[in-house]
């Protein structure tokens, strides 16, 4: 049985989020990640882990965003309110479920930015309140875009987040399948490979700015 991580129960950014990604890395383990839509769906993840003695991610998307603020709220900010009283939410329960957790936005697409947007404005308040961002990390899937623009954005957005050691997970290439409105579900298989170039084209972009992403 691998020994646990040596990082705090709760939900966990900045180095702690690298220190048990590498751990699970070193000892050939995956971390579960689910998006959840209620406090109670969260609530559910969070005892499963315990019950296993399991970090976890629980994540966000867009859809389940709206779904957590309430279906019939038609405001704009909707969807980036619902992550946040997600992730307070979580913030609130997760040390007393015992686990370490960490808190994603799933698939971000170039025309959801403004959800983005709203859960980076949370994250600065909290930081400047509390000196840790509200939520571990985020992704960014402008796969739909041209490498150049995708890889552009990010750049833009990581400067904001690494000063805060919010974690960014980014898509580059094509992605399989349905995810928010983004269907790839008759592309080419061949096509869903990213390229060993398109994987540097990042890293080259990224890594002056700071180590905590993923592609």
């Amino acid at each position: 049985m691998v020994a646990p991580c040596d990082v705090p129960v709760g939900v966990i950014t900045g180095d702690d989020v690298t220190k048990l990604l590498k751990h699970a890395k070193d000892n050939g383990y995956a971390i579960p990640a689910f998006n959840c839509t209620s406090s109670s769906t969260a609530n559910a993840v969070m005892e499963a882990a315990a019950k296993n003695n399991s970090p976890v991610m629980i994540q966000a998307s867009n859809g389940g965003a709206q779904f957590m603020a309430g279906k019939s709220i038609k405001d704009m900010h909707a969807c980036a309110v619902g992550s946040v009283a997600l992730a307070l939410h979580v913030r609130t329960m997760a040390p007393y479920y015992g686990i370490p957790v960490i808190l994603h936005s799933d698939h971000c697409a170039k025309k959801l930015l403004p959800w983005f947007d709203g859960m980076l404005e949370a994250d600065e308040a909290y930081f400047a309140q509390y000196g840790v961002p509200l939520f571990s990390s985020h992704m960014l899937d402008l796969s739909e875009e041209p490498d150049e623009e995708n890889i552009a954005i990010c750049v833009q957005y990581f400067k904001k987040m690494a000063p805060m050691k919010i974690w960014l997970e980014m898509e580059i290439g094509i992605t399989g399948g349905e995810e928010d409105g983004v269907n790839n579900e008759d592309i080419d298989p061949e096509k869903l490979y990213t390229s060993p170039e398109q994987v540097f084209s990042v890293y080259e972009a990224l890594a002056p700015i700071g180590d905590m992403f993923s592609i």
